[in-house]
């Protein structure tokens, strides 16, 4: 499954929100997505979800424009997990992900369905709160939660729209293994907005660097996360170095808006 964006547009009322965004997604990667706060990342992933409608542009799966697609055929093939979920009336966190098989079976599942249930909560680790009210349990366990609920969609492209904005150390490292693991395995792909430079660069085969609703760089993660995109995008100046291959980011201090940096020493 190839995914392509074309020069996608998009704006609420007279402010743009997103100018000329063009990337293709290949099989069996993940491709993250990194910038400063209102620079598009969530906006981007829900126009791909068909959330929002773009103004220009196209959004292509295998050549096909999404806009063309229903709604359940698109379902089958991407899966979105936003930043935070919330579940307004009881249910179980097993009936919750039971809900992301949907696409497939409409609304009477078999046990096939649910063995891809435990499945995903075993994978996840989260097996335990099978039976436990989706209300009654942590916000960073119900981001698992919710993440399991797409995987079990089994699509072709993940759509991860800060994936471990509410979880711990450990809980951001099973996850994003995860969905590692699942890429390679199942050889889908995702796409992620992530905040987190160093979980970005860890776990991405690519990245797109967005400020200002345009992608400023794109490429590996040692080709874009150097300090002169971190200092030019964020304003902050950062130590950059080498662990395990892949770019480490240590931020020192921000700079002043009239280009002088703070000279305070740590």
């Amino acid at each position: 499954m190839k995914l392509k964006v074309k020069d996608v547009e998009f704006g609420y009322q007279s402010v743009p929100v997103l100018r000329d965004v063009c990337f293709e997604l290949a099989q069996s990667e993940v491709l993250g997505i990194v910038g400063p706060n209102g620079a598009g990342k969530s906006t981007l992933i829900r126009c791909i979800d068909r959330i929002l409608k773009p103004q220009k542009g196209s959004i292509l799966l295998d050549e096909r424009n999404i806009k063309e697609m229903r709604r359940m055929e698109l379902a089958k093939k991407l899966g979105y997990i936003p930043q935070s979920g919330h579940q307004s009336f009881p249910a179980t966190v097993f009936d919750v992900v039971l809900m992301g098989r949907r696409p497939h079976i409409g609304w009477r599942s078999n046990e096939k369905d649910n063995e891809k249930v435990l499945d995903v909560l075993q994978m996840l680790k989260i097996e335990y709160l099978a039976m436990r009210d989706i209300n009654e349990i942590s916000g960073g366990q119900q981001q698992k939660v919710f993440i399991a609920r797409a995987l079990v969609q089994e699509p072709d492209v993940l759509l991860l729209d800060e994936p471990t904005s509410n979880l711990d150390i450990k809980h951001q490292l099973d996850v994003m293994d995860a969905i590692k693991k699942l890429v390679r395995e199942k050889e889908i792909s995702a796409i992620m907005a992530i905040h987190d430079l160093n979980l970005g660069s860890r776990y991405s085969d690519r990245i797109i660097m967005m400020n200002g609703g345009t992608i400023v760089s794109a490429g590996n993660p040692s080709s874009v996360l150097n300090a002169e995109n971190i200092k030019q995008v964020y304003g902050v100046e950062a130590f950059v170095r080498d662990e395990l291959g892949r770019p480490y980011i240590v931020p020192v201090r921000p700079i002043k808006p009239n280009g002088n940096e703070n000279n305070r020493r740590f």
